[in-house]
């Protein structure tokens, strides 16, 4: 029985996102938000079935994302020659670690697995990255408090009354940047502002902004993913002032995410410069991702 793909329908958040609460691995690719905001760029598509949503992309070419779900109750033999045509080759992208295990035991043929290091989510201590504490963190704890000694500066949860101003510095954000020179800068925008825009409609969003002096300069989006995990989607600031990035990151977590322990922060998309940024941080763990091929 073929999949019936759709696009993916804000009205059906609620119901995705209890199917997400079962997955035993939650990484950033599967939060509701992350899907919703990138749907137009990667042409998302899902199917329901009363134990897993499939996700389909099909821009720039089709591929499979992993199901979300209950994984470790699931037939997978059964599942993937029911609904999907395997007489034809299928690739699966994004594909957590623990899926892995749950595919290698549960499939009579071992499907082709292979690492992309670049699509890793980037686990952090929350409590480490407000305290910054210790040689490790000390260029970072320097330019936060040179960030506070040098500018008059308000933090602010992040709010439907804030959304204007965070679009109106992400655009002189994308100037600065160049994003129209970027595909992936420009595709960001845009997911950015389709978020943005549903902001009040959107579960488990958080954020935060600086503003200096009534200026904002910097802004960040996250999402809980659960009680323990948060995931940041986008952390945007104002070159001009010197440790803005450390501070809307350090201020963020202190102020809206110190109730959870770990902060997801996404991947590098083995992009050299991001991939430095975020070793810089100190990772406590990776959640692996893998192609897989059957």
């Amino acid at each position: 029985m073929p999949l019936n793909f759709e696009p993916i329908d804000l009205q059906r958040q609620t119901e995705y996102l209890k199917y997400i609460e079962r997955c035993p691995q939650k990484t950033s690719d599967y939060s509701f938000a992350n899907l919703w905001g990138w749907a137009p760029a990667y042409g998302l598509l899902w199917a329901w079935t009363d134990k897993l949503v499939w996700i389909k992309q099909t821009i720039p070419h089709e591929l499979y994302w992993a199901p979300v779900g209950p994984w470790e109750n699931i037939n997978w033999d059964v599942s993937f020659n029911y609904f999907l045509n395997l007489s034809e080759h299928t690739t699966i992208v994004r594909v957590p670690e623990r899926l892995i295990e749950c595919w290698q035991k549960g499939l009579k043929k071992e499907p082709t697995v292979t690492e992309t290091r670049g699509a890793w989510d980037y686990l952090y201590a929350v409590p480490e990255l407000v305290e910054l504490k210790g040689n490790r963190f000390h260029k970072k704890k320097n330019l936060l408090n040179q960030f506070k000694k040098n500018y008059v500066y308000h933090y602010l949860p992040f709010e439907s009354a804030l959304i204007d101003s965070a679009l109106n510095m992400q655009n002189d954000w994308c100037t600065w940047r160049d994003c129209e020179s970027s595909e992936m800068l420009s595709a960001e925008n845009k997911a950015i502002s389709r978020i943005l825009g549903s902001w009040e409609k959107l579960e488990h969003l958080m954020g935060g902004a600086i503003f200096v002096k009534d200026e904002i300069v910097a802004y960040t989006i996250g999402e809980r993913l659960d009680e323990q995990n948060l995931v940041i989607h986008f952390e945007k600031g104002n070159p001009v002032f010197k440790g803005v990035y450390q501070a809307i990151n350090q201020m963020f977590l202190e102020n809206s995410g110190n109730t959870y322990q770990i902060v997801n922060r996404e991947q590098d998309l083995d992009d050299a410069g991001l991939r430095k940024s975020k070793l810089s941080y100190h990772p406590v763990d990776y959640i692996k991702k893998f192609q897989v091929d059957l």
